[in-house]
């Protein structure tokens, strides 16, 4: 049996901070620079090689509209543009970077106020969305500000005392929900179809803790963002972002068909997918559609076709039967797309390839509007809006309850999704269960619980991403920075210091060594074998150098690890290396 694709072109036109986790922000500027000096201390090099490739790098990975390599985008084969929302003025900055970078201007067809608002496929080249300040970029193939990697990016710039710069991220998010409609997945034209987990508020709440120093509230600042911030939570709980009638919400990308940026920088992923979902039929659901001669195919997407043969066995020619030609569906595709909203592109926690994606209540999404809600009813503290204050603790403890009722698993001690199609909680294990404990929503038994089940995921490097190895990089045997500080701020959180500090120094130890081997630092780990080899099958298979969130990362793991802890971890790295694996 074999498929293959058409040769036929396809053109595609904080919440209110009273627990630990007050140590990630408060005093992180202060406190910082003592800590890893000391690191950095010693006659052996220890760890001043990391520490210097992770200062630089926020240098190194800050971009601008003044810089020419803000421009390239290194997913699409096309001339650089950028694009300014419809209703703005050429600032004379971007004058200038047109003249020295060569580069076209344009403004954006129309206004946009909501995301779905307008068809991406219509603006043709994509290009490079206007931000009004620097920003840092995760690095390689991810040269624009993301939505979720911001987060941790923004709590490693505090941790490195680089405010103004943390700062001027957040306000480049507010500046896309005024002009772009949402905070996006990127700051590139085919993203205007969705956004990313919202941590939004988070950032904020950090930053603005960092930034208060005279203890004179900022008002201006703090009803833009209470604004903005309103107005993006606003996104989430309307349909059709709404998971069905739990009260939940889900992830949901506003496109359809395959998303721009994967068909031209993830080739064959789709042609694998489809031969996944033929030789796997019970789970193909709706999601392979046979075409036929002569009628109008509404599915966009690759052609391809199947046909079953003979395997000679001498020079004869092999028998085949007659090549049956189908599509992936319009419901694959908008769970691909979904998928990629939530971050977590690709694993198979919702279903194989993400393709049910847009059917789940998922366990990370509702645990970061819960952080929300309890975020805007700080910032209505500090507004000294006590009623609003009081709407959004009501919003925060509904949500809380329901995320009990349809996620919490009692007699499994974790946090699962649901499918509210088929209403039927999942059964995937997956490091999202640490989420409930990060936000600070899962009582105090259910952290127990989930603390105790840690033994389910631990591995020699850290916590991966889940206990299934599908070939996908979210999945077993994979480990991510962003993570692996979720796990253990939630673990935290919950008093359980002993779990947070032996996994943090799995995760510190496997980024240090690999960083002794080859100088550089990834944006995922093995943490089963503790290498940064990737043997990724599905989807980009690039383990990519820079990196955002992984350098975020191991400041705030080591920042949180006891002074002993520091020390063995330094000396581990004057020793020889191990054999590599």
């Amino acid at each position: 049996m074999s498929i293959h694709r058409s040769k036929k072109p396809q053109r595609i036109a904080g919440f209110l901070f009273r627990g630990c986790l007050c140590f990630a922000v408060i005093g992180a500027v202060a406190d910082a620079q003592p800590l890893l000096a000391q690191a950095a201390s010693s006659a052996d090099p220890g760890l001043k090689p990391i520490l210097g490739y992770i200062s630089s790098a926020w240098d190194t990975l800050t971009r601008s509209m003044t810089d020419c390599a803000t421009l390239v985008d290194p997913k699409m084969s096309v001339a650089p543009v950028l694009y300014l929302p419809k209703e703005f003025a050429e600032p004379a900055a971007v004058q200038k970077l047109a003249a020295d970078c060569k580069v076209r201007v344009e403004h954006l067809p129309v206004e946009i106020h909501r995301l779905g608002e307008i068809d991406t496929a219509k603006i043709q080249p994509h290009g490079l969305l206007y931000l009004e300040n620097k920003y840092v970029v995760p690095g390689g193939r991810f040269n624009e500000m993301y939505g979720w990697d911001s987060y941790f990016i923004v709590r490693g710039l505090l941790r490195a005392g680089r405010v103004e710069l943390a700062r001027g991220m957040v306000d480049n998010f507010f500046f896309e929900i005024e002009h772009y409609g949402a905070m996006l997945n990127a700051n590139r034209t085919y993203y205007l179809t969705r956004s990313q987990p919202p941590f939004l508020s988070s950032m904020f709440v950090d930053v603005y803790q960092a930034t208060q120093k005279d203890g004179h509230p900022e008002k201006a600042w703090l009803e833009r963002a209470y604004a903005d911030l309103d107005k993006d939570y606003g996104m989430w709980t309307r349909d059709p972002h709404l998971a069905g009638q739990t009260g939940l919400s889900r992830y949901y990308d506003f496109g359809d068909g395959p998303p721009a940026e994967a068909v031209q920088d993830e080739s064959g992923f789709y042609r694998k997918v489809a031969q996944y979902f033929f030789l796997h039929p019970a789970e193909a659901a709706d999601y392979v559609v046979e075409t036929k001669a002569g009628t109008a195919q509404s599915v966009a997407g690759s052609p391809y076709s199947l046909q079953v043969c003979d395997v000679p066995l001498t020079m004869a020619r092999a028998e085949c039967e007659k090549a049956k030609p189908f599509k992936l569906s319009a419901d694959y595709y908008k769970g691909d797309r979904s998928m990629r909203e939530s971050g977590f592109d690709v694993s198979f926690r919702f279903g194989p390839f993400g393709a049910a994606t847009h059917h789940y209540a998922p366990v990370c999404l509702n645990s970061l509007l819960y952080k929300t809600e309890k975020d805007l009813e700080q910032i209505s503290l500090w507004l000294g809006h006590g009623d609003e204050a009081k709407k959004w603790s009501k919003r925060a403890e509904e949500r809380k309850k329901l995320i009990t009722h349809y996620l919490w698993n009692e007699e499994q001690g974790l946090f699962f999704d649901f499918n509210f199609q088929t209403k039927r909680m999942s059964k995937y294990q997956y490091a999202s269960t640490f989420y409930p404990l990060w936000a600070g929503l899962a009582t105090p038994e259910q952290a127990k619980a989930v603390a105790s089940n840690l033994k389910i995921f631990d591995r020699p490097g850290g916590i991966p991403m889940s206990t299934q190895e599908t070939g996908t990089q979210w999945d077993l045997p994979y480990g991510w920075g962003n993570i692996e500080m979720v796990a253990i701020d939630g673990l935290r959180r919950y008093g359980d210091n002993a779990d947070a500090d032996r996994v943090s120094y799995e995760f510190l130890s496997t980024v240090a060594e690999n960083f002794r081997r080859d100088g550089n630092i990834r944006e995922k780990y093995n943490v089963v074998t503790r290498s940064s080899e990737a043997h990724v099958e599905l989807g980009y298979e690039m383990n990519v150098v820079g990196f955002g969130w992984t350098n975020a990362a191991f400041l705030e793991l080591l920042h949180g690890l006891p002074k002993d802890m520091v020390e063995r971890l330094e000396k581990e790295q004057n020793q020889p290396l191990p054999s590599a694996k």
